[in-house]
């Protein structure tokens, strides 16, 4: 998937357990999980918004565009 969840970066960055986080943005510790681990499929606004402000920090701190290398041919 070309989106990347840097979550776990800027939770290091700013010394916070996932735990604490959960707390702090009402999020259950699954979901947060699923998030960190990059296995979510999609994010509300205001969950992105929730934990942006409580480690203050932007989206693209959290989320990443990678291009896939996907290989074309000519026919």
């Amino acid at each position: 998937m070309p989106i990347i969840v840097n979550l776990d970066v800027m939770m290091a960055k700013r010394k916070i357990s996932l735990n604490e986080l959960s707390e702090r943005v009402d999020l259950t510790l699954s979901n947060l999980s699923i998030l960190k681990t990059g296995k979510a499929k999609a994010i509300r606004f205001s969950t992105l918004e929730s934990i942006c402000n409580a480690l203050d920090c932007q989206p693209a701190d959290i989320l990443e565009y990678k291009k896939d290398d996907v290989k074309t041919t000519n026919r």
